[in-house]
């Protein structure tokens, strides 16, 4: 091992990506192995570094590389549910196909992964042919049965039977591309929970789609539009309106279950439709369910903006008792505002819930920053506060807002002696955007708790300040 490679194990290990890139300069050794013989891209997929992985690839890397065990990287990373490795993997040449010695590919096991992303992204690459056309028709029903009984048996339940472990199994939720799954953990063996979406994606891409009833059991057997199962069945029914969908969809607003009505509700609000128009105002009056409601409110404000009977539904429910509904309300009214959508947005500004408050502020013109009950005090006060679940996103509204109130500025000066960086950075942001003095300093608070991305947009705050306020040179 050369002491160049020796330097990039030492750097892949700690996660050192700007040394990484640094070392696979010319002459560079991608394919650099370690002290046992292990490529560095394998360390690299086994410590969950995605950006090293990726970067290693840019540079040569083998992306059919096998760690210590002969298991591919490809397989690794399936494992790790490092979706966004996958992908870089199968866009440098590694076969999400190939058989392996256990009679399983890297596609199955990721249907039996339960992670979506993860499939999707063995699915459909630039360089791989279409995966209807380059698997064979037995595999395709081989994965369908493996994603259908995963669903139907449950991944707990399919775990234990394959560990034969008696101990509880730890679940806890990830984010999997704007979405939830479950992951759960059991006999050493841990899977995703998201093998409903799984089958959906199957079913659309061989060309066997499920029926709509089927679909939309999938959605609420996880009754949270947040669910990777949710947002499939959402997403399936949205690209096949031609078939009927729409009539289906909407009939449940009618289903005695208020999971199948919100799915109806959140279902439309992703769909546009001349007709939905009408019915959702219609339904905004009769729906009893609190959290059926503020969907209903959420798709009608989203497709009818214009709608004559909108601000009367907010003013009904302006005073609603459940804070969800009420949430909704100041969506309800259209610029410019009516002297009732004025005063009904000004009661909310003092509403017990902090983001009906938010939300009311929001829609209120803030004209007088020194207003101590205006909207530009209720956001100030939220960002004081460091209980509210509101406090980030009252505090980038502060940032980029036209306060320039003395008080609006000792509000963002007091967040830099937060522990959280992403308040901190959205601080120094806004005070650059005011041409504070602190700027310099503020910024180098932010890097007191970690680096400054650059595809952040608040991260060159601070160089078009210098523009505005330093002198050239």
């Amino acid at each position: 091992m050369t002491d160049r490679d020796a330097r990039l194990v030492v750097a892949v290990r700690a996660g050192d990506l700007p040394g990484v890139h640094a070392l696979l300069g010319p002459g560079r050794n991608p394919d650099a192995v370690d002290e046992d013989g292990l490529p560095v891209l394998c360390a690299a997929v086994a410590a969950h570094e995605e950006e090293i992985a990726e970067a290693l690839l840019g540079a040569g890397a083998d992306p059919e590389a096998v760690d210590a065990d002969g298991t591919p990287v490809l397989c690794a990373a399936v494992a790790a549910f490092a979706y966004r490795t996958v992908a870089a993997l199968v866009r440098a040449g590694a076969d999400p196909d190939r058989l392996l010695p256990d009679g399983t590919t890297a596609l199955l096991r990721a249907v039996e992964g339960g992670s979506p992303a993860t499939v999707k992204a063995l699915l459909w690459s630039q360089d791989l042919q279409a995966p209807e056309l380059r698997l064979e028709r037995p595999m395709r029903e081989r994965l369908l049965a493996a994603a259908r009984h995963w669903y139907e048996t449950g991944a707990e339940t399919e775990l234990r039977c394959r560990t034969g472990a008696a101990a509880p199994a730890w679940t806890g939720t990830v984010e999997e591309e704007w979405c939830d799954v479950a992951q759960v953990t059991l006999g050493g063996l841990s899977v995703r929970a998201g093998h409903g979406a799984v089958l959906t994606v199957l079913e659309s891409t061989f060309g066997v789609p499920a029926p709509f009833t089927e679909l939309a059991a999938r959605a609420v057997r996880h009754p949270d539009p947040m669910h990777v199962d949710w947002a499939a069945a959402r997403s399936d029914l949205g690209n096949r309106l031609g078939e009927g969908a729409r009539d289906t969809v909407t009939a449940l607003r009618h289903h005695p279950s208020p999971h199948h009505r919100r799915f109806a509700a959140d279902w439309l609000a992703t769909t546009h439709h001349e007709d939905d128009r009408d019915l959702l105002a219609t339904w905004a009056g009769t729906e009893t369910d609190a959290v059926v409601l503020a969907d209903v409110l959420w798709a009608l404000s989203e497709q009818a903006e214009d709608h004559p009977r909108l601000e009367a539904i907010g003013l009904r429910y302006a005073d609603h008792p459940d804070p969800r509904v009420r949430r909704r309300v100041p969506d309800c009214f259209a610029w410019p505002l009516t002297a009732q959508a004025t005063a009904a947005l000004r009661s909310l500004t003092r509403d017990p819930d902090d983001e009906v408050r938010f939300a009311a502020a929001r829609s209120l013109p803030a004209a007088d920053h020194e207003d101590r009950d205006g909207p530009g005090a209720v956001v100030r006060d939220l960002v004081r506060d460091p209980h509210s679940p509101m406090r980030g996103g009252a505090a980038e509204a502060l940032a980029v807002s036209d306060d320039r109130t003395a008080d609006a500025t000792e509000v963002l000066l007091a967040l830099l002696d937060t522990d959280d960086r992403i308040l901190r950075l959205i601080a120094a942001y806004g005070l650059a955007l005011r041409d504070h003095p602190y700027t310099p300093q503020a910024y180098a608070r932010v890097e007191e708790l970690g680096p400054i991305h650059q595809p952040d947009h608040r991260a060159f705050g601070l160089e078009h300040w210098r523009r505005r306020n330093e002198p050239p040179g």
